[in-house]
């Protein structure tokens, strides 16, 4: 990640298990600007039990209302032989392909491809051994914080820090699918980076481009959205998702307020002091006449001597003949 906000477009399980389908997706997400594209590496045996019980059974509500774990995840999950292709395919479009790790058999693999970061997903902050073992690694963590309190962020960054990785980017995430503004409390991220000394970003759920923009705005250096080439086609994540065209505005949106924010400066232009009020001969005036309220006014263009100097020059004498319109200078006073 360079100076800018490094944005990244998550595929997730909107590429339904079609190869070419994720692939036109990568195009587009190349169109909009984005940094990099993001996929989930599992199986659904790394992710929950095929088991048909209370805790494993259809889901009583929500997005992904009579669906098991497992048949959503099987549903979802990205095929491993297919990130070898999507990986050289995003970097010859020139962005970053990585992945958020499910297991140790994702990690291992995913060093097979060389990614160059990991994503720890929000549901997973509280898996330590994972953790442990993708910062072991090397490379950048990003971590969702969308599922965790106060301590369990503490004990995952420490145990980034205690496998000596320092380079973490904790993203302020809320976990609902979608997810309503009035949840997004983006003034916990910053203290997220205060907290714990990371750099921060967003990983955003919500519909539309508002919280990216807003999180950029408060310093955010990482945006996480996920895209989708048509909701309508479907796609686990596909309601909470930006199509193309929408994702495009959002980066669009996201780097104009990068842009806005700019550096700390008080430097002006010679064309802005220019622009300003100073100090002018505003009548005729002969060599020895009294410089009063009369004969000189602050005007614009600012070619003259600062106003601050007005009180101070009131009853001096001017050292020459001055025409109207000349800039009053130290030079036309006699002290």
């Amino acid at each position: 990640m360079n100076n800018k906000v490094f944005i990244i477009a998550e595929l997730s399980a909107n590429h339904n298990n079609n190869l070419d389908l994720a692939l036109k997706t990568i195009d587009a997400i190349a169109d909009t600007g984005a940094d990099a594209v993001k996929v989930q590496t599992y199986t659904a045996d790394s992710l929950t039990l095929n088991v048909d019980n209370e805790y494993f059974g259809p889901r009583k509500d929500g997005l992904w209302k009579g669906k098991t774990l497992y048949e959503l995840y099987e549903k979802g999950s990205l095929p491993y032989e297919w990130h070898i292709t999507l990986k050289e395919y995003t970097e010859k479009l020139g962005m970053v392909f990585f992945s958020s790790p499910f297991d140790f058999n994702a990690v291992d693999f995913l060093e097979t491809l060389d990614v160059p970061l990991y994503k720890i997903a929000s549901p997973e902050i509280t898996d330590i051994p994972l953790i442990k073992y993708v910062a072991e690694k090397g490379k950048p963590m990003i971590i969702s914080t969308g599922m965790a309190a106060l301590e369990d962020i503490d004990l995952a960054v420490n145990t980034c820090r205690n496998a000596g990785n320092n380079d973490i980017t904790l993203l302020k995430c809320t976990s609902e699918y979608p997810a309503p503004i009035s949840m997004a409390n983006l003034k916990t991220m910053n203290n997220l980076a205060e907290t714990f000394g990371v750099k921060v970003g967003l990983s955003d759920h919500t519909f539309g481009s508002t919280l990216p923009i807003a999180a950029t705005v408060l310093g955010a250096q990482v945006i996480e959205k996920h895209i989708v080439l048509d909701r309508e086609s479907g796609g686990i994540d596909a309601a909470f998702s930006l199509e193309p065209e929408e994702f495009k505005n959002m980066v669009k949106g996201v780097r104009e307020a990068s842009e806005v924010l700019g550096d700390i400066t008080y430097n002006l232009t010679d064309r802005n002091k220019l622009r300003r009020r100073s100090l002018f001969v505003s009548s005729n005036v002969n060599s020895g006449d009294v410089i009063s309220t009369e004969n000189i006014k602050s005007v614009r263009p600012g070619n003259g001597l600062h106003p601050q100097y007005y009180s101070e020059v009131i009853g001096k004498t001017f050292t020459k003949n001055v025409s109207a319109g000349t800039p009053l200078s130290f030079d036309l006073i006699q002290d």
